[in-house]
């Protein structure tokens, strides 16, 4: 394939968008926000992970050309479709974003275009929501005029070892003919590709990636918990237990899930298993042990100014990390901003410190913070917080403050002023 269009140049599409580019495939990057078009367009990059160095060299080569114009569609051989799939205030699936593609680039599909979702979605959305609306809006039909696809897509951000090229693709066609195609695509850009049975399995595949990592970072939040009654630090534990050569992986606990997959891809397929007649208990229950983190922290908080001798009304708090995890720029769906709120409604005083993310941004769910800025590191506060473990934070150099420091990381070494969380 000589040229692609991708739309959503997110965390996801703009680095997807890059690794065609660099193996000689022109994309056409397709957004519906005019400020990322502009900010490739000028060659810059609106990422922090991402080098600005790429974006230029790529938009520069005429290998990406960013756009608003969703009927350049009818130039391209494939799309790949890579959307946010929140939930919506019910908690429920909201495929608004995906359908809306779709509806989009319709009536612009040609005959033989290949069409890949890679949006987190339960089973059958590619086969049914999606195949509907591009059928409806072109008059084609899937399987037979066009090619339909899903690939889960299995980005890792802030970690320098997670590569486009060299993860494994995993993909499934609504045909062998749209699989084949699927396949050839991506082998343009991606070293492995792991091909299933059907659009189905790859969503399944993607859903149970991210449900196994939730039930686990779930147990080690409980465990956390019951040991920190026995005076046992949940960390030396974990660091103890994965010297084992098998049968242990490490998960580690936090102040709450983050980030745009693990939060929201269980009730995915909680919501969908309904249609069958299943509960998922299992799935449904580790959602609220690491949901009630941000309560289990504050009461640590809570506890730790009440020993010396100061109300959480009236304290002035610095919490260390605005981002879901360490070393990003990405907020979405960051328990630290759960945190903040929380403890402003019991009173306290709440600044942070996040070298990613120098102001808070507009949020759909907590858009009272946004435009506060990232304060200084230092001592002027009755008790800090450490919720994100930053690479660039020196945990002894916190301690060395010689304020109250609550640590929901593991971060800053133990000490009579140091209280795990």
């Amino acid at each position: 394939m000589k040229k692609i269009a991708i739309v959503g140049l997110g965390y996801v599409g703009l680095p997807l968008s890059l690794q065609f580019a660099k193996r000689g495939t022109a994309v056409v990057g397709l957004d519906v926000d005019s400020s990322k078009i502009n900010a490739l367009c000028q060659g810059t990059s609106f990422i922090r992970h991402i080098a600005a160095s790429d974006v230029s060299s790529a938009v520069g080569k005429g290998l990406l050309d960013p756009s608003t114009d969703f009927s350049r569609v009818s130039s391209v051989e494939a799309v790949i479709i890579c959307v946010p799939t929140p939930l919506n205030k019910y908690r429920e699936p909201d495929l608004s974003y995906v359908l809306d593609t779709g509806k989009a680039i319709a009536p612009h599909l040609r005959r033989g275009t290949l069409v890949v979702l890679e949006s987190t979605t339960y089973p059958g959305t590619t086969e049914k929501e999606l195949r509907e609306v591009l059928e409806a809006g072109s008059g084609l039909v899937a399987g037979k005029d066009f090619h339909l696809a899903f690939s889960p897509e299995r980005e890792d951000p802030g970690n320098p070892e997670s590569k486009v090229a060299t993860i494994p693709k995993v993909v499934g066609g609504l045909t062998p003919a749209c699989l084949d195609a699927a396949v050839s695509l991506y082998g343009l850009a991606v070293e492995k590709i792991v091909p299933v049975s059907s659009c189905a399995a790859a969503e399944a595949t993607k859903l149970t990636e991210n449900i196994f990592r939730s039930v686990n970072i779930a147990l080690v939040n409980e465990l956390k918990m019951i040991y920190e009654r026995m005076g046992i630090d949940i960390w030396e534990i974990i660091a103890a237990a994965k010297t084992k050569p098998f049968g242990f992986m490490a998960f580690y606990p936090g102040p709450g899930l983050g980030g745009h997959c693990i939060p929201i891809d269980p009730f995915y397929l909680t919501w969908k298993a309904r249609e069958f007649g299943m509960h998922t208990r299992f799935i449904e229950l580790a959602g609220e042990v690491n949901a009630s983190m941000p309560d289990y922290v504050i009461s640590k908080v809570t506890d730790v100014l009440n020993r010396h001798g100061k109300a959480v009304r009236g304290s002035k708090i610095l919490l260390l990390g605005l981002a879901y995890k360490a070393d990003v720029d990405d907020i979405r769906e960051s328990p630290s901003l759960v945190l903040i709120e929380r403890l402003e409604s019991l009173g306290a005083n709440v600044h942070y410190n996040d070298p990613f993310v120098p102001v808070i941004p507009v949020t759909r769910e907590h858009a009272a913070l946004a435009g506060r800025a990232s304060q200084p590191l230092g001592s002027g506060y009755d008790c800090i917080l450490v919720a994100t473990a930053h690479s660039s934070y020196d945990g002894a150099a916190i301690a060395a403050f010689g304020v109250p420091v609550v640590d929901s990381r593991g971060l800053v070494p133990r000490g009579p002023n140091v209280f795990r969380a």
